[in-house]
């Protein structure tokens, strides 16, 4: 039962994920979105389903063959993000459908502590633990409201986007050195069994590279805002100063 919730609740995002990709981009951007993120899933689930992720056997390990390719795509997305096309995506978006899009991780949150349960995660992966994550989640809403609340919310916002990046960070951290294999350093009282157990390899395999990204879209938002408020209230102020010629 739980394995079906899960599988549902990632072709639920995977479908927002196309949806708002074609209802805000052109079409070949969307395009590209849509047929590489089903490319991606496939890759991932036949990769967690014939074990391949769970092999410490063979080297490089297998969960490498997940972590390479998130940490290369994350790398070039957020670069891109920096450049004039990359900010002008950004801003296609709605911040608060961006940043209320992030209320997912409440239901990550809650599969994971299911996950240890039975056995298959260390607490400190949970929330019962040392991860947060269910707190930027929960705050999601409140923050995307703020965001339409002027230039102090959008500061908020921002601060928000940067704390739940270290949340990110904390969790996929420890959820790394607690994986059986060459980088396991951390011992916890169970090892982390997710990465290899299908289909919950999906969580560093999508959950994580979303929420990533939509911390990382949101603050190139944010950046992109506030730096034209401050040009409009530059401009406006030299429009309304009287000449002294």
């Amino acid at each position: 039962m739980t394995t079906t919730l899960f599988l549902g609740f990632v072709a639920l995002m995977a479908a927002v994920v196309v949806a708002l990709s074609t209802r805000y981009l052109n079409g070949r951007t969307a395009f590209a979105i849509t047929t590489g993120l089903f490319a991606w899933l496939i890759y991932v689930g036949l990769l967690g389903y014939f074990g391949v992720i769970r092999n410490t056997t063979i080297r490089p390990p297998g969960i490498i063959f997940i972590l390479l390719p998130v940490v290369v795509f994350l790398v070039l997305s957020i670069w891109g993000l920096q450049t004039s096309a990359g900010a002008r995506i950004a801003a296609t978006f709605p911040l608060w459908i961006i940043l209320g899009t992030q209320s997912f991780r409440i239901v990550v949150e809650l599969f994971l502590h299911q996950l240890w349960g039975d056995g298959l995660v260390p607490k400190m992966l949970t929330f019962a633990g040392a991860n947060v994550d269910i707190y930027v989640g929960a705050s999601a809403p409140i923050i995307a409201w703020l965001s339409t609340r002027g230039r102090l919310g959008l500061k908020l916002a921002l601060a928000w986007n940067v704390l739940g990046l270290f949340a990110l960070a904390n969790v996929v951290t420890r959820a790394v050195l607690t994986t059986p294999g060459p980088l396991n350093l951390i011992h916890a009282e169970v090892p982390n069994l997710m990465f290899g157990t299908f289909p919950y390899m999906f969580i560093p395999g999508f959950f994580v590279p979303l929420a990533v990204m939509l911390h990382v879209l949101a603050i190139a938002a944010i950046r992109t805002r506030l730096r034209t408020e401050i040009f409009g209230a530059v401009s406006t102020n030299r429009a309304l100063r009287p000449s002294t010629g």
